[in-house]
């Protein structure tokens, strides 16, 4: 790896494991392991553990889309790399 590039490689992993990170937790944990602290909750009439493994975790995905193309897009310009 070149030395110029490695600043780029570790911003772009950096994103990707804060987003991975989210997503875990989002996923896995407040759809199955704080599930039943969650749906003492209640969103729309449905328990919150419930609508986040059902719908919730959905909306979040969403956003971390958009999230990560906006952070790319930063960190692509900030390194030259962006495509005009």
């Amino acid at each position: 790896m070149e030395k110029g590039n490695s600043g780029y490689w570790q911003a772009t992993l950096g994103l990707l494991t804060k987003i991975l990170i989210v997503w875990f937790v989002v996923s896995f944990g407040a759809g199955v392991l704080f599930a039943d602290a969650l749906n003492g909750i209640k969103l729309g009439g449905y328990p919150l553990g419930f609508w986040f493994a059902q719908q919730g975790s959905i909306y979040v995905f969403i956003a971390l889309i958009f999230y990560y193309a906006k952070k790319m897009g930063d960190i692509d310009r900030q390194f030259d790399v962006h495509e005009d």
